[in-house]
């Protein structure tokens, strides 16, 4: 199927004409019937040419309905430009026509309609000369009459040949469905209808809508049920009885897990400000207030009322509510840092400059970045340039790999100590700004190396020789005794402070019971071992006895035990080993 929107100002013919090439009468309210005015989005479909099958979206022309009309234009790849013969340019088509420019809209056909009444030479060529100055370009014109059925097969031939020059869409891409219309049928729920520009939609899959996750119950194209349908397309899709209350028009429905929803994205305007501060933004059915922070001229910075799935690409229309200016915007970042310091709109917008989508852009711009979050805002993540570093879901990009590599080994040098050689991994991911790290881990190169989660210049020593030798030492001390912890005069003796000490136990030389008590690696387990041999349960005296330490080291060891669950304490302070 293909999807044509018509535009064109109010009267000019657009439903009368669609309704001679379809049969059907799009306007379908009884106030439009009588006003002969178009108020909400009408529809209707017909067979051209090599059976393709056309949907019409028919707009309305007047100017208070504009909203209603980018509400139809949004998602739609191709127009069909009404301008009447015997009628002069008219505001609401340069209107219309700089809002299907501003979204960048490159498919159409012009017809000239009442031609029966007028030369349709003078309009034709003024719409055309019109026409040619926005993403249209040149395209084909034809004269009619809906009334004498002049030109109409000649249209029908014109409007089969655009349908066969539109890019076929991706039936695999993620679906992103702007709802243009909601209503309820008793006994099935409620409906929703809107432009599928690509992707499928099956019935009984799920579509994310904010938090809530709708599944559809029923599918409908062109009035005929079906179980799946692919875009372009035409749909109406049954959600059951219970949908959120806050779904309507301008509601947008997607794969779930596929988008990145954001309040703030950056964008390039189709021609340069001033904005106002708060413009109206237009994107696929929806119309909203936001708040515009320019960078430079050309690009803005803009801050939504609700988070929207956009994608870097996106075309969309912002709109002065004053004087009704148009500006065509293209989505270049829908996912931007902060802006927290003086200057940094200028900064960002160098920042910008350049920016293509590509994954090498992105990555440069980034440094380091998720790989789904990439994903969700449109970037191709399946080929990865040279050089960048993947670490489960983050890619570094080349450039950043490099620096971090020599920022990491200054680091490191500059941290060891004679007690304290090399840096934890967790501290470096903190002092070079790393999310994750295992990004850490995934950057250490010769000369540097992990030991013990710690990131070393390569030979050093486990142990300083000062400390190894006071171990060794502590070492005979327990062996012969191994809960006779040592108290702190002996510790001082042998010169180990709490870095020191510290310095042990990440080398797994040392068991910390608590801050006063050490022990020899294994202790807890030969406790627990003792203990078991005792009848169950057992007092505190019993334990220290079985032990062969004192109150002092006892006490902590037991509480240790109760932690590591090699011990539980009953309610009446006795233990057991049977946990």
């Amino acid at each position: 199927m293909h999807v044509i929107a018509t535009a064109g100002h109010v009267d000019h013919g657009k439903s009368t004409l669609v309704r001679a090439l379809t049969g059907t009468d799009p306007d379908r309210l009884e106030e439009e019937r009588r006003r002969g005015l178009t108020i909400q989005l009408g529809y209707a479909w017909t067979t051209l040419g090599d059976a393709a099958e056309v949907a019409f979206v028919d707009v309305p022309g007047h100017e208070r309905f504009l909203t209603t009309a980018l509400a139809g234009m949004g998602p739609v790849p191709a127009v069909l430009f009404v301008v009447a013969a015997d009628d002069p340019w008219m505001p609401q088509s340069a209107e219309h026509l700089a809002a299907l420019d501003a979204l960048g809209v490159r498919h159409g056909v012009l017809a000239v309609t009442r031609s029966d009444l007028a030369d349709p030479a003078p309009a034709m060529a003024r719409a055309r000369e019109e026409i040619a100055r926005t993403s249209l370009g040149a395209i084909p014109a034809v004269a009619v009459s809906a009334v004498t059925g002049l030109g109409m097969d000649r249209l029908r031939d014109e409007l089969a040949g655009l349908a066969g020059r539109l890019e076929p869409p991706d039936p695999e891409a993620d679906v992103r469905l702007w709802v243009d219309r909601t209503f309820a049928i008793r006994g099935a729920g409620t409906v929703v209808t809107g432009t599928l520009p690509e992707g499928t939609v099956r019935t009984g899959d799920l579509l994310g809508f904010g938090e809530h996750r709708l599944r559809i119950r029923g599918i409908e194209s062109l009035e005929r049920t079906t179980s799946h349908v692919s875009g372009t397309a035409r749909v109406a899709l049954n959600l059951g009885g219970r949908p959120p209350e806050e779904l309507g028009r301008g509601s947008v429905l997607v794969t779930p897990g596929a988008w990145h929803h954001t309040e703030l994205v950056d964008v390039a305007l189709s021609a340069p400000g001033p904005l106002p501060d708060r413009p109206l933004l237009h994107v696929g059915a929806l119309s909203m207030t936001v708040h515009a922070r320019p960078l430079d001229d050309a690009l803005v910075r803009l801050t939504l009322p609700t988070p929207l799935p956009l994608r870097i690409g996106d075309r969309a229309v912002l709109r002065d509510p004053g004087n009704r200016r148009l500006w065509g915007l293209s989505v270049l970042d829908p996912a931007p840092p902060p802006l927290r310091r003086r200057g940094a709109g200028a900064l960002r917008a160098k920042a910008l400059a350049g920016a293509d989508g590509s994954l090498a852009s992105e990555l440069d711009r980034r440094g380091v970045v998720r790989r789904t979050l990439l994903r969700r805002i449109g970037v191709d993540v399946d080929a990865l340039p040279d050089g960048v570093l993947a670490v489960d879901d983050w890619l570094v990009a080349p450039g950043q790999v490099v620096a971090l590599r020599k920022r990491l080994q200054e680091r490191v040098e500059a941290t060891m100590s004679a007690v304290d050689p090399g840096l934890p991994t967790a501290a470096a991911a903190h002092e070079l700004g790393l999310p994750a790290d295992e990004i850490v881990t995934a950057l250490v190169r010769p000369p540097l190396e992990t030991r013990g989660g710690r990131v070393l210049v390569a030979g050093t020593a486990e142990l300083p020789p000062r400390i190894a030798a006071a171990w060794a030492q502590l070492r005979e001390d327990l062996s012969a005794e191994p809960f006779v912890a040592p108290d702190a005069n002996r510790l001082a003796a042998l010169g180990l402070d709490k870095r020191a000490l510290a310095a042990l136990e990440r080398a797994g030389r040392l068991l910390r019971v608590d801050a006063a008590i050490v022990l020899l690696p294994g202790a807890d387990r030969e406790a627990q071992q003792r203990l078991a041999a005792l009848p169950q349960p057992f007092t505190t005296s019993e334990a220290r006895q079985a032990l062969g330490t004192s109150r002092r080291v006892a006490l902590p060891l037991l509480a240790y035990l109760d932690r590591m669950g090699l011990t539980r304490r009953l309610p009446d302070d006795r233990r057991t080993t049977e946990v």
